[in-house]
């Protein structure tokens, strides 16, 4: 157990494995973002559902493992390249983080406690324990503070960069649920797949990223029809692992 991530059930090999960048709102005692801590309630600070979507696929047995970030993405943004400014975010849909104000020496301070932790212990599971697949999880909020005007009618977006294995075979599962799902909404994975760029296609492991709209899994109701819906996806002959 570190403050950096947190591990759900055991990594196979051959497996599956789940990684939530941002299913966390918590923030260390000793930092201080200068927030109102309404705030971290909401979209900016966690990815509503992932964390408890995960432990249910976990619990049934549709996915062997997972790594959850163990931190709001407001402390540190994991699915950001290290250098890139959105890592350790000044701001977020219209909010400003003061306390991300940073010099050098916290900037790294920031980024050696928790960043690469988080993806040093990804590393290592899969260095371990090589999975057939990753799923990638997150949330989206149906509506930006900061662009009212912009529609997100999806239920659950595809994301994916290069290696679009999986890609096809999951938005066909989804739509087979009833689902209204973006291929690549409501952002695109060629722009925004930092952990799986380096975790996944790096290593050549078939992957796909999930967003899940946040309204759909904000209680546990909605967030068990989507722990089973994305179970049935998994277990589609076109995603599952070979054993």
């Amino acid at each position: 157990m570190n403050e950096a991530w947190r591990d759900l059930g055991t990594p196979k090999a051959g497996g599956v494995l789940l990684i939530g960048d941002h299913a966390s709102a918590i923030v260390p005692a000793d930092i201080d973002l200068g927030i109102d801590p309404v705030l971290l309630t909401q979209h900016i600070a966690i990815d509503i559902g992932v964390a408890e979507v995960a432990a249910l696929l976990v619990e049934s047995g549709a996915v062997d493992a997972a790594i959850l970030g163990g931190v709001s993405r407001l402390v540190v943004d994991c699915n950001r390249d290290e250098e890139a400014p959105g890592a350790i975010p000044i701001a977020s849909d219209g909010h400003a983080i003061p306390g991300n104000a940073l010099d050098h020496a916290g900037r790294e301070a920031r980024v050696a406690r928790i960043f690469r932790p988080y993806h040093d212990r990804i590393a290592a599971v899969i260095a371990v324990a090589r999975p057939a697949m990753i799923l990638s999880l997150h949330s989206f909020t149906p509506q930006l503070a900061s662009d009212p005007d912009q529609q997100r009618p999806w239920e659950v977006g595809v994301l994916y960069n290069e290696d679009d294995r999986l890609a096809g075979p999951a938005i066909a599962a989804l739509k087979a649920e009833g689902l209204i799902v973006g291929d690549q909404q409501p952002y695109s994975g060629r722009l925004l797949n930092a952990t799986m760029n380096r975790h996944a296609e790096a290593n050549g492991i078939p992957y796909v990223g999930i967003e899940m709209r946040q309204d759909l899994v904000g209680d546990a109701a909605g967030q068990a029809r989507f722990a089973e819906r994305l179970a049935r996806m998994l277990g589609n002959a076109a995603l599952k692992p070979a054993a």
